[in-house]
């Protein structure tokens, strides 16, 4: 066991144990510490002090409309799949104040800005999830109008966690976005747990990576250890619980516009926003003022909206998208079909949340399905 410098890919082992010292030296260099937690019987996205905060020995089952967290055998630190909080919440929080003012004297005058957000360090990230971080990027910075919040937050340092386990909603083998990590990352995890030792495959993705990964006591991983990496990985993408064919899809979800499946899936859906709201890369949002009863105060808020309400495609003279049909046909088509054109990718990363938390269980690789399976194009039938 050593601590020596390393370089950018470079693959080392870890202890389990000294997991605890990635903390350490992560709040010695002033990152707040945010990562996988338990709470209200869910995993969700909180402040970490210590790896015992992190959900040690729990996993997870998942299907549509099905969440459930059970005991595991064994005491993995990152034995689940997904929980229903993505790292969207910390980088585009839900709730921001843009702006507020106070009338004075002379008039109103704008408070100052608040205290900027902290240095964030990401513990727990998975694959799909870095993946949906960055198609936000393209949103959020890959224009002329750059999101300085974000852009601030975005600086995180990022500790991916490669899957160990396949969630039942999961499908983002299909999506090319999963189950591991290949960059973009600070430090990549792959966590081995076995009846004789408990440690960490971990491969370095930066330079402020490798300088931080020295200071923890680790050995050069063995082509043994990067084997069962890999097995891992692997053996987590042949048990996805769900598959979605993207092969053509944009120009299916184009020539089904007028598809019968859209009234099928408008019968069952209850426009609730759930699945926009569990998703890692949904952006839409709105804007909202306040002022208190005296007229001394004036703020601007922006929260976190959906395309699913009525409100949100309202203009002069009623909503654009009134019923659910159209509302649940924007959506996906959004995400399947002209994110590509605008982003140049899919707005879908296989994290399968929308198919979790749908009171329903309304499952996207389902509709999908059931539109390829009568598209004649798709099957090769007409040219």
């Amino acid at each position: 066991m050593v601590t020596t410098p390393l370089q950018v890919k470079d693959t080392v082992g870890i202890e389990a144990p000294h997991l605890e010292r990635l903390f350490q030296a992560l709040t010695e260099q002033g990152y707040e510490v945010i990562g996988p937690t338990i709470r209200d019987g869910a995993v969700i996205v909180g402040r970490l002090t210590s790896v015992q905060d992190l959900p040690i020995g729990w996993t997870d089952e998942q299907d549509a409309g099905k969440y459930r967290l059970k005991r595991r055998e064994d005491q993995a630190y990152f034995g689940y799949s997904l929980g229903p909080q993505s790292w969207k919440r910390i980088l585009e929080p839900p709730i921001q104040e843009l702006w507020s003012a106070e009338r004075g004297a002379k008039g109103f005058s704008l408070i100052p800005e608040r205290s900027p957000s902290p240095s964030y360090a990401l513990i727990g990230v998975r694959p799909c999830e870095l993946r949906a971080m960055e198609i936000q990027d393209k949103i959020f910075l890959g224009g002329d109008l750059i999101d300085s919040d974000y852009k601030s937050r975005r600086d995180a340092f990022v500790v991916v966690v490669n899957c160990s386990q396949a969630g039942g909603t999961c499908f983002c083998a299909s999506m090319g976005t999963g189950p591991a990590a290949t960059s973009g990352f600070d430090l990549a995890l792959t966590e081995i747990f076995n009846a004789d030792k408990h440690y960490f495959v971990v491969d370095v993705g930066s330079v402020r990576g490798a300088e931080l990964l020295s200071k923890l006591a680790h050995w050069p991983a063995t082509a043994v250890e990067k084997e069962a990496a890999h097995q891992v990985v692997a053996e987590t993408a042949r048990h996805m619980g769900r598959t979605l064919n993207t092969a053509g899809l944009k120009n299916l979800l184009y020539r089904s516009y007028d598809h019968p499946r859209w009234d099928n899936v408008a019968a069952r859906c209850l426009s609730c926003t759930n699945c926009t709201m569990v998703c890692p890369t949904c952006f839409c949002t709105t804007v909202k003022d306040a002022t208190d009863l005296e007229g001394r105060k004036a703020e601007r808020w922006k929260e976190w909206d959906s395309c699913f309400t009525t409100e949100f495609s309202y203009i002069h003279g009623g909503s654009v998208r009134a019923t659910v049909k159209s509302r649940y046909r924007q959506w996906l088509m959004h995400k399947l079909a002209t994110w590509n054109d605008q982003f140049d990718a899919l707005g879908c990363v296989g994290c399968g949340r929308c198919i979790t938390w749908c009171p329903v269980g309304i499952d996207l690789t389902e509709e999908v399905r059931a539109i390829r399976g009568t598209d004649s194009t798709a099957r090769g039938e007409t040219p």
